[in-house]
């Protein structure tokens, strides 16, 4: 077999997918994952990826299979976690891996697996262990990682598919969701785990909508987390003025704030509950409440989606849900959010993009200035031109 084969005269049987280890990430790699699929309709795709990850894949029909690389449970070990997961993939047979993921492990695990095709990027001393690496270069790094991945099966000989983010959810999944936000638009909302659960509450009160107009009632998706660092992470403060300006303009008429990240962001959820007082009960904290896929179809059902360069910054571009993207130390042109129905917040600096998790200076002055109005003029704008009637 010869290292210049193109992969799509190869006629692979049974593909493996290493998935990178990020939400953000594993939604821009939504493309490449398609390309794969439709260079070779027939194979089966298996996507190998870790727990936290999984679900952006679990109902794409360009995958056949997802497996969990659990490294906390099942394969522990920086040297034997790889090796007992190699161990397991051996029998499965895979023609041909394909490494979205530029780590050296991803290699050194395709190989272990005796995975006898191994295409990547030629990156983190891997080369020697790839049959088809791909060089990378100084141009590729400037664009926007969507294209990162797509260039990368190009130089593997693939013929590209559209650079448009594929996350499908369910029916019954955005059925649930639907149902979730309705509830939550009364004055007296379903409890969560009644809801989650698809149960009906028997003794819960009638229901009584937040107005009585039959106005639309805006939900306001909030996503203060970024697990980066804090140079990613818009003040908590800000948020809570956010929401509190949000809260006064349109609490009379109605509207409902949905915060979202994981338990570590519970606290900054409660500050923004506190600073919008006004209208408290319809300030929902859904942190560490859902899973990802949960998470996924409510911010689906947002008119308007306010969030730090974070992976679900990420997850609402690819639902094409209207999104205001604050960014600080991250690159906005490699790592934006890839959608026309997004608009990118940022002050220009002289040290910026400086991709930090801290702040060498000391002062986050690139998030800092941003200011609560600055966002509330945006939200308005976005609210505006969602919530008219269609002409």
């Amino acid at each position: 077999m010869s290292a210049q084969t193109p992969l799509t005269e190869l006629n692979p049987k049974k593909i493996l997918i290493r998935s990178t280890n990020w939400i953000g990430d594993a939604v821009m790699t939504t493309p490449a994952v398609h390309t794969i699929r439709k260079n070779f309709p027939d194979a089966e795709i298996t996507m190998l990826a870790v727990p936290w990850v999984a679900d952006i894949f679990e109902l794409s029909p360009d995958v056949d299979k997802v497996l969990i690389y659990d490294k906390k449970l099942l394969y522990q070990g920086k040297i034997k976690g790889p090796l007992n997961l190699a161990k397991d993939l051996k029998p499965l047979g895979f023609d041909v891996a394909i490494l979205l993921q530029n780590a050296f492990e991803a290699a050194f695990l395709a190989k272990m697996a005796g995975i006898p095709v191994r295409a990547g990027y030629k990156r983190d001393g891997r080369g020697v262990l790839l049959t088809h690496g791909v060089d990378i270069s100084a141009a590729i790094r400037k664009k926007h990682q969507v294209h990162y991945y797509q260039n990368m099966l190009a130089g593997l000989g693939l013929t590209l598919g559209p650079d448009h983010l594929r996350l499908p959810l369910s029916e019954k999944l955005e059925s649930w969701a639907q149902g979730f936000v309705d509830c939550l638009k009364q004055e007296n909302p379903i409890s969560l785990p009644d809801q989650q659960d698809g149960n009906e509450a028997s003794d819960r009160p009638e229901l009584k909508p937040l107005n009585n107009s039959g106005a639309a009632i805006p939900v306001i998706g909030l996503n203060p987390g970024a697990a980066f660092g804090p140079a990613k992470r818009w003040p908590t403060e800000k948020f809570g003025q956010l929401a509190a300006l949000i809260a006064h303009n349109y609490g009379e008429s109605g509207c409902l704030i949905i915060v979202f990240g994981t338990e570590a962001d519970t606290a900054a959820a409660q500050e923004i509950r506190q600073f919008s007082m006004r209208t408290p009960s319809h300030v929902i904290d859904m942190t560490g409440k859902t899973n990802l896929k949960q998470a996924m179809a409510l911010i689906k059902n947002c008119d308007v989606f306010v969030s730090n360069d974070s992976g679900l910054m990420h997850v609402a571009a690819g639902l094409a849900t209207p999104t205001i993207a604050i960014f600080g130390s991250t690159n906005h042109i490699t790592t934006g959010p890839y959608s026309k129905n997004s608009i990118i917040l940022r002050r220009e600096m002289d040290c910026s993009p400086c991709l930090k998790t801290h702040c060498p200076q000391g002062h986050l002055n690139c998030l800092e200035s941003i200011k609560a109005t600055d966002v509330y003029e945006e939200v308005t704008q976005l609210l505006s031109s969602k919530l008219l009637p269609d002409a």
